[in-house]
């Protein structure tokens, strides 16, 4: 069997952007993230829009568009069948 084919692990610490720290092992000493089980909106059961750019507006007026052409192909789907 060889030596040294496996990685050390080492006592770590995860650390979240809303600030919350984790202690476990990992290869990594030291380990950054985004998001965490104590600030995701699923656990905390908080709900946030991030509207950068009006993107929640601009998809809202796409499904309304949708839903009018949508309509509209239906009714004229049941005028051509009533002639």
């Amino acid at each position: 069997m060889k030596a040294d084919t496996h990685p050390k692990y080492l006592d770590a610490e995860i650390r979240c952007a809303c600030g919350n720290v984790i202690k476990t092992r990992s290869t990594k000493p030291s380990i950054l993230i985004g998001i965490c089980n104590a600030c995701h909106p699923f656990y905390t059961g908080t709900q946030k829009f991030v509207d950068t750019a009006g993107r929640v507006d601009k998809f809202q007026q796409r499904a309304a568009k949708t839903a009018a052409a949508q309509a509209a192909t239906a009714a004229a789907a049941t005028t051509k069948k009533k002639k």
